[in-house]
């Protein structure tokens, strides 16, 4: 979970753009004051109660997820400094996203149930929409409305939105367990 709070906090410290989700949450922050973090505990838990009607089971890692990646977003964000130049911005936008990825793969290759926004996306699937429909909806949703909430879209969310999937795909087979071959 401190992986996602500095995944998220270096896109945020870039200016160049965050992720749908981050988008919706700093939206969020800059209309009511509170923080980042705060909102993603807001949200996280929120998004949970919408998995009542989808038959979702959240795990320990789903809780872990809507309660602490929150905190460690906002002690990332205070610690880490803003990058002064563009090629130490792109830096940082690409090192947080990267970040991102290699947390997806540890979580999700952990098995103790997925975090809650991605939850939203599997109960969907099970209902009958496909996993690119359902996350593609969504992300849309999130990202218009973080927009319109005066979040951070650049460049940088293009990046990220373009490559945080291949990024997951790579790094959730370098964190599946493994199982013991029968002798």
């Amino acid at each position: 979970m401190a992986l996602y709070g500095v995944g998220i906090a270096l896109p945020v410290e870039s200016t160049l753009g965050l992720s749908p989700w981050d988008v919706f949450h700093q939206g969020l922050a800059k209309l009511t004051g509170w923080s980042i973090g705060v909102w993603l505990v807001i949200v996280g838990v929120a998004i949970m109660l919408l998995w009542i009607p989808l038959r979702q089971r959240p795990g320990i890692g789903t809780v872990s997820n809507a309660l602490l990646v929150g905190v460690f977003a906002d002690l990332a964000i205070w610690l880490i400094p803003t990058p002064q130049t563009l090629a130490l911005r792109w830096l940082a936008l690409l090192a947080g996203m990267t970040i991102l990825a290699a947390a997806t793969g540890l979580y999700i290759g952990a098995g103790l149930g997925p975090g809650p926004r991605d939850g939203i996306m599997m109960g969907l699937a099970r209902r009958g929409w496909s996993i690119r429909v359902a996350r593609t909806v969504i992300e849309v949703i999130v990202l218009a409305a973080g927009w319109l909430l005066g979040g951070t879209v650049g460049l940088g969310t293009l990046v990220v939105a373009l490559c945080i999937g291949p990024l997951t795909q790579f790094f959730m087979p370098l964190f599946r367990p493994r199982v013991a071959q029968k002798m």
